[in-house]
């Protein structure tokens, strides 16, 4: 496992932790403590892959990144992206996957969305989570989503806001050719 470090234009792609507390070392704003040198071997040393940011004044920080590309090319154009482990299986929305798949017929869409709303007592506006369920005639998911926006901006505040079709708050099923 590599590790590359970056502060501000410093940058460098290194192949030990020796290498990486080298490179801090030759950064004089950097103070390099017995605390910062362990939190860095252990973060070298464990299995998190996110990327480590470490406080060097206020605002100021340089990071730390695990990768598993041998050159600072192959880190540019990520062509060593971490591989998925065995155990671990990446969770596909299946919903995505289908929603330009072309089927004509009815198709149930549900959508959660922020509608803005009057408040008579005070007479503000404020953002309501609102969820809507309608049945339509499409031909895909995204002509589903499409259509059930389109009546809901015609009958609406126009400040309220839509969440994406590929989004956790749209939901589409294929309901079949009749109804």
């Amino acid at each position: 496992m590599n590790l590359y470090l970056r502060y501000f234009d410093n940058e460098v792609l290194v192949h030990s932790v020796e290498e990486a507390l080298d490179f801090l070392s030759s950064i004089p704003d950097i103070q390099l403590t017995p605390e910062l040198e362990d939190d860095i071997r252990n973060y070298a040393a464990s299995d998190v892959f996110y990327p480590k940011r470490y406080k060097v004044r206020p605002r100021v920080y340089f990071i730390v990144i695990k990768t598993e590309a041998a050159t600072m090319m192959d880190f540019k154009q990520k062509k060593a992206l971490r591989p998925v482990a065995d155990g671990m299986v990446r969770k596909d929305n299946p919903a995505i996957m289908h929603l330009n798949e072309e089927r004509d017929g009815w198709y149930e869409g549900e959508l959660d969305f922020k509608r803005v709303v009057l408040i008579p007592t005070s007479g503000k506006h404020e953002y309501r989570d609102t969820h809507f369920v309608a049945q339509c005639k499409a031909v895909s998911g995204w002509d589903c989503y499409n259509r059930i926006v389109e009546y809901l901006k015609d009958r609406v505040d126009n400040r309220s806001q839509f969440p994406s079709a590929k989004g956790k708050n749209f939901k589409f099923k294929y309901l079949g050719m009749w109804k």
